[in-house]
């Protein structure tokens, strides 16, 4: 495994993976940032970088995030969101065919491993709040802004 620390608008940006791809994108508070970006995590580092600087929508590098079947599943859920989208916690258990299986749902999004690429910060509250999010909720706040549509058009 490759490890590469990237600088960020929210943070060091975390990423972890090799030729299989990416199993791992978190967000510090502080760190070092690498002078050198190893070749399996050069793609990953560009596209986010694109996405920070408002030129990129969607990801296409290999992901390789590791979890229980259940994760995977919810994982995959969250890729089905569109960008400048939320989705209710409730919303997203009935997509995975259970709405009583809620707070599995929200324990998998919670340790969704692909910061950012697997778009866990588009699940709010059912009322709409930004209910939890393991980068701090002003991270969350930051993300679902920088998606927002109108924040994609100029006023004028």
């Amino acid at each position: 495994m490759e490890t590469a620390f990237i600088e960020s608008p929210l943070g060091i940006t975390k990423i972890v993976g090799d030729e299989k791809g990416i199993s791992e994108i978190s967000v510090l508070s502080e760190g070092t940032v690498s002078k050198k970006i190893p070749p399996q995590l050069k793609e990953c580092v560009s596209q986010l970088k694109e996405y920070f600087n408002g030129q990129r929508n969607q990801f296409d590098f290999k992901l390789n995030p590791q979890g229980t079947d259940f994760q995977q599943k919810v994982w995959q859920e969250l890729l089905n969101i569109p960008f400048g989208k939320t989705i209710s916690y409730l919303d997203l258990s009935k997509k995975i065919g259970d709405v009583k299986a809620i707070r599995a749902v929200a324990s998998a999004n919670g340790r969704n491993p692909l910061w950012i690429v697997v778009p866990c910060h588009r699940v709010i509250g059912t009322d709409g709040s930004l209910t939890g999010y393991a980068g701090g909720l002003w991270r969350k706040k930051w993300l679902l802004e920088h998606e927002s549509p109108s924040q994609q058009q100029s006023l004028f």
